[in-house]
């Protein structure tokens, strides 16, 4: 089985992983997923409480996948080694804690992953460069390029596309009046959500759950389970 869930935020979100919350989780192994939808928040400063709570994530009967959002390390995210891992780049954080790299299409029980993380901060007045966010928060051309080759030895076609952020004219719907900006990334996912053959997009940062079609979902406290047809609600979390 496949899960998805929106931003953990270090120990500050990550109650929604909780037995009460997710009781489903006593059912499942190794061979089943839970995909964090963006600032994972456990790679922050190699802290007492950063390997604490890696160590109870770990110890999880699931394999944790998750993509960066904006409010992640990317400094003591890049000194992790990257790897091949279904059929794209990953990086290990702990044995059953795999970082999924931005532009990237994993195949996973038959269905196909585009992966792409990153966002604005959009309280960077508040924070310091360097040490509360970083400039790496924003994928680099590079980074966009391949993430384009990606998708097009694929096809062009996927099953799930997971993100932080939302393609520009659905962040400006949903968000209008609010303080989330245009940026590259934005710009980026217009251009694939305007050329790419896929069934469902979830994003996180936007703190809230809601959808916007049919396709594309906005998640924060819910987790859903991916079904064939579509996906259902598994958590206590209300959408």
């Amino acid at each position: 089985m496949i899960f998805i869930t929106g931003d953990t935020h270090g120990s500050i979100d990550i109650h929604k992983l909780s037995t009460a919350n997710f009781p489903i989780q006593n059912t499942l192994t190794r061979s089943d997923y839970l995909i964090i939808c963006g600032d994972f928040g456990l790679v922050w400063n190699n802290s007492k409480e950063d390997r604490y709570w890696q160590k109870w994530l770990d110890g999880k009967p699931w394999t944790t996948l998750w993509i960066d959002g904006n409010h992640e390390n990317f400094d003591l995210l890049k000194e992790y080694p990257v790897e091949e891992w279904k059929g794209g780049r990953v990086q290990r954080i702990t044995e059953n804690i795999i970082h999924l790299c931005r532009g990237s299409v994993f195949e996973i029980d038959g269905m196909k992953f585009f992966s792409f993380g990153g966002a604005e901060s959009h309280d960077k007045q508040y924070r310091k460069l360097g040490v509360s966010y970083w400039e790496e928060e924003l994928p680099s051309e590079e980074e966009m390029e391949y993430g384009r080759q990606s998708l097009e030895a694929a096809g062009r076609k996927v099953d799930i596309v997971l993100t932080h952020t939302l393609p520009q004219s659905i962040q400006d719907k949903m968000f209008s009046g609010l303080s989330y900006t245009s940026n590259r990334l934005t710009k980026y996912f217009e251009e694939i959500n305007s050329q790419l053959d896929f069934r469902l997009w979830f994003s996180g940062h936007y703190h809230i759950s809601m959808p916007y079609d049919d396709k594309h979902y906005v998640i924060y406290d819910n987790i859903v389970r991916l079904t064939d047809t579509g996906f259902e609600r598994v958590s206590e979390g209300v959408w």
